[in-house]
């Protein structure tokens, strides 16, 4: 990261007026190689249509795993700032793709970074902004759209992180003076009025520092987070639930009984696993019939024949399943818990998330 930074300071010091197409080549380019996305692959995808209500438009740049946009970039001229007209095209763009809960707007210099609510539906929201300078000293800023955290669900979990801090912050900020007060108060009850302090100004101090000491926990974020310990999950009074342990843990439940628990440190293993028993043990085939299986608009998501036949697409072929079904695994964890949650409801059941989810 600190040596794309130097590149790319120097290429804005010898061309700080470049247009679009420059910036997008000579700036936006490398940072996205450098957050690990192969530029010379398919997982880049430049000029991504994007379908509107009014027609069609382009985003600069998908990023994708496998054929699914996750993340889009767009790009604004180096000689240009970054402004709300910027963001809001960006959003309308996101907006459109129930897949894509990762967006970033740069001219090269400053950056913001947006992304969508739990359940892939809410408002898209301002998550960070940074300058190209911040990223020398905090190259950790950008781990939230590297490829690795995105495909492991990391960025999941850091943006949560991130958005609690926030919201706990600007809580405090607008009613600093009311909070101040109740802890005033509760000092008063506790140690009386008689003491030789200042109760009142070292509660106001004490927001204070408190606001300073999440600020600085929200911008830590992203270096300390760590995974979840193991967890095992068990439910012995139902004949055909196993124990089960792992990051990942799914149980599908019917009404309020649970009738089966996947557990896995990988995120596909166990959205393989949990469609393989709802195709075995509760006609899940049937109840999507005819194959393929396409919820949204384009992506196949379960089909009886691999959706990417040709050899040099191996790496993105879906993934077989027992008697001869391909379940398309390569999405985030919002979209994998989207999906399987679709595939569920079709056979009458229902399914919560623990652990790593």
């Amino acid at each position: 990261m600190r040596e794309f930074v130097d590149q790319a300071q120097a290429t804005l010091e010898a061309s700080p007026q470049m247009d679009e197409e420059a910036t997008k080549f000579r700036l936006v380019l490398p940072f996205i190689e450098v957050l690990g996305w192969d530029s010379r692959s398919t997982e880049v995808e430049p000029e991504h249509t994007v379908r509107m209500a009014t027609g069609k438009t382009k985003v600069d740049f998908a990023l994708q795993l496998g054929d699914t946009p996750v993340v889009f970039v767009e790009a604004k001229p180096a000689r240009s700032s970054l402004n709300e007209d910027s963001v809001e095209q960006l959003r309308s763009y996101m907006r459109q793709k129930l897949e894509v809960d990762w967006g970033v707007v740069t001219n090269g210099k400053s950056f913001e970074v947006l992304t969508k609510g739990d359940d892939g539906r809410q408002e898209e929201i301002s998550l960070i902004q940074f300058e190209l300078d911040d990223l020398k000293e905090r190259p950790d800023l950008l781990e939230i759209l590297s490829k690795e955290s995105i495909q492991s669900g990391k960025s999941d979990e850091i943006a949560t992180q991130i958005a609690q801090a926030g919201e706990a912050i600007l809580h405090l900020q607008q009613n600093k003076e009311g909070v101040a007060k109740e802890l005033n108060d509760v000092l008063s009850n506790e140690i009386g009025t008689s003491v030789p302090l200042d109760t009142e100004a070292k509660a106001t101090e004490f927001v204070d520092e408190l606001i300073s000491a999440l600020e600085e926990q929200r911008r830590a974020i992203g270096t300390t987070s760590s995974p979840d310990e193991e967890k095992e999950v068990t439910t012995p009074e139902v004949e055909n639930v196993q124990e089960a342990t792992g990051e990942y843990v799914v149980q599908l439940m019917n009404g309020d009984t649970a009738i089966a628990t996947f557990a896995d440190d990988n995120q596909s293993d166990v959205m393989a696993d949990t469609v393989e028993y709802l195709i075995d043990n509760h006609n899940l085939i049937s109840a999507i019939e005819p194959l393929p299986y396409i919820p949204g608009r384009t992506k196949v998501i379960l089909n009886n024949q691999p959706t990417y036949p040709d050899e040099e697409q191996e790496m993105r072929r879906p993934r077989e399943l027992n008697g001869g079904f391909y379940l398309e695994t390569h999405d985030n964890k919002k979209g994998k818990k989207r999906e399987l949650r679709r595939l569920v409801e079709q056979c009458g059941l229902e399914v919560e998330f623990e652990a790593g989810w």
